[in-house]
């Protein structure tokens, strides 16, 4: 069997908490590691996305990860790029704010399903929508789901972190107290009207969706 960890680097806790979770199911473990154009909107958050290679190599061998595979673009797409389509699922949400991106996020993966073809795939429930559609798209790879790791604040761990300002990581927190009031509400009504109460506390951001 062997299990591949798909991953855009700049890896951190949140990551390894995969690559563990994937040895647990075999002792073949791959990380693979491409910033993907195709889930961007623009060239410059292309450019600014973080890199660190070494010290990724680093964290996924310590996780455990038996290779670190770091593909060139040539690899992924050698030519003309045939790109999926996310479906209805893929416009709505986060979806609706980045526009095409779950198509970048389904191709992608399904090329690196092509080329390593592995038994087992693991991903984060921290992108559920993008969770959600690479369970629907997989058909031949077991999708695996490892919950959310946090920072002691609360913040889910994210390579994107270190744009954040101590202010926008403070103002961040209040998602995950939106997440936990809502958690405790009996149906699906009280809790969006929680999340919507919590969330309209802060006045920071605007809010995509709930």
């Amino acid at each position: 069997m062997t299990v591949l960890v798909p991953t855009m680097g700049s890896l951190h806790r949140g990551h390894q908490a995969l690559i563990k979770r994937a040895r647990t199911v075999s002792k073949e473990v791959i990380v693979s590691i491409f910033v993907n154009p195709l889930q961007f909107e623009n060239k410059e958050d292309l450019e600014k996305y973080p890199r660190s290679p070494q010290l990724d190599i680093e964290l996924a061998t310590l996780a455990g990860a038996t290779e670190v595979w770091f593909p060139e673009y040539e690899d992924i797409y050698p030519g003309e790029i045939t790109t999926l389509s996310a479906g209805r699922i893929g416009s709505l949400y986060e979806g609706a704010s980045r526009p095409a991106h779950f198509d970048g996020v389904v191709t992608v993966v399904n090329r690196l399903f092509e080329m390593v073809k592995p038994t087992h795939a693991v991903f984060g429930e921290k992108d559920f929508q993008q969770l959600f559609l690479i369970k629907n798209m997989s058909k031949k790879v077991e999708i695996i789901s490892v919950p959310t790791v946090r920072s002691g604040s609360g913040l889910a761990l994210s390579s994107r972190n270190i744009r954040l300002s101590e202010k926008e990581q403070e103002n961040a927190l209040i998602i995950s107290k939106a997440l936990t009031a809502a958690s405790i509400e009996k149906t699906v009504e009280s809790a969006q009207r929680t999340l919507d109460e919590v969330l309209g506390q802060e006045n920071a951001f605007t809010k995509d969706y709930a």
